[in-house]
């Protein structure tokens, strides 16, 4: 099967996260990751993000032109949230979110298999500013959505621990809430995240604005994907700002982020979900 220069490799990276979700749930029965474990399993989703990068790049920026759908936007969310955890997880406490972005990769990775996408502009593989606004866009989404995860980790470990859960344990989940950081701790993580995913979100909002006719090839049209982006972008910056002044925390900025991070999926991924599933339209 061949779909706009797919094959069966394309399959690939799934099978690699498959395979490292399916160890992963057999090696968790034993609590303690001893250091070589931990080298092997970064060591292998390295590999599967290289898999999974190669085909990314060649389904999108195709022979036949710029290739994209929700698919594709969700296979690369995926795609930079995983790159980055794999980055940060070197220096920085957060083994714990190595399952989600896992599986959120796993999910993500098949979609362009069973969704090719369409072909949006053919001059937009050697459009400089349009590769530069795509790119940044991307890694803004992708961090932002490792936030995201960030967020609903710390909300279960939140809820846990008023439960009572971390300090007496019973089944399998506590486990792996008894080795995450301090919630103080996971919440300066999370700020980290947001202050430059947001600053990334920025640039791609209003470079999107002042340069839609070059980018697009376009005028500036105010539909649900520009809405919900500047909806987005405003909830964003509404809690950093909420963050800064009067030092906003614990549940209600949990909330306050994952319904910015909605909105921003709604404008990205969904839209394209709408047109191409939906309506059928490309």
């Amino acid at each position: 099967m061949d779909i706009l220069g797919y094959s069966g490799s394309g399959w690939l990276p799934f099978t690699i996260y498959l395979f490292l979700l399916t160890f992963l749930s057999w090696r968790s029965k034993t609590k303690v990751e001893p250091p070589v474990f931990t080298f092997l399993i970064q060591a292998a989703i390295l590999v599967a993000l290289l898999m999974h990068g190669l085909q990314l790049h060649d389904s999108v920026f195709a022979a036949q032109g710029f290739v994209f759908g929700f698919a594709q936007d969700l296979s690369l969310i995926a795609w930079v949230g995983l790159a980055f955890y794999w980055f940060q997880s070197w220096f920085l406490p957060i083994a714990s979110l190595r399952w989600m972005v896992l599986f959120f990769a796993l999910l993500c990775s098949a979609l362009p298999m069973l969704f090719p996408g369409t072909i949006i502009s053919p001059a937009a593989v050697s459009d400089p500013w349009f590769k530069g606004h795509f790119i940044v866009a991307t890694i803004a989404v992708g961090l932002l959505t490792l936030a995201a995860m960030h967020a609903i980790l710390m909300t279960v470990q939140d809820r846990a621990l008023h439960r009572q859960l971390a300090i007496a344990p019973i089944g399998r989940s506590a486990h792996w809430l008894e080795d995450l950081p301090p919630l103080m701790t996971m919440e300066s993580l999370l700020f980290n995240l947001l202050y430059v995913g947001f600053a990334l979100l920025s640039l791609t909002v209003f470079s999107g604005l002042l340069f839609s006719q070059t980018l697009f090839g376009k005028p500036l049209v105010f539909d649900h994907k520009t809405i919900f982006a500047l909806l987005s972008w405003f909830l964003f910056g509404s809690l950093l700002i909420a963050r800064w002044s009067v030092g906003l925390r614990g549940r209600v900025a949990l909330r306050w982020v994952l319904s910015a991070y909605t909105a921003l999926l709604l404008a990205y991924a969904g839209s394209r979900f709408v047109l191409e599933v939906i309506l059928q339209r490309a």
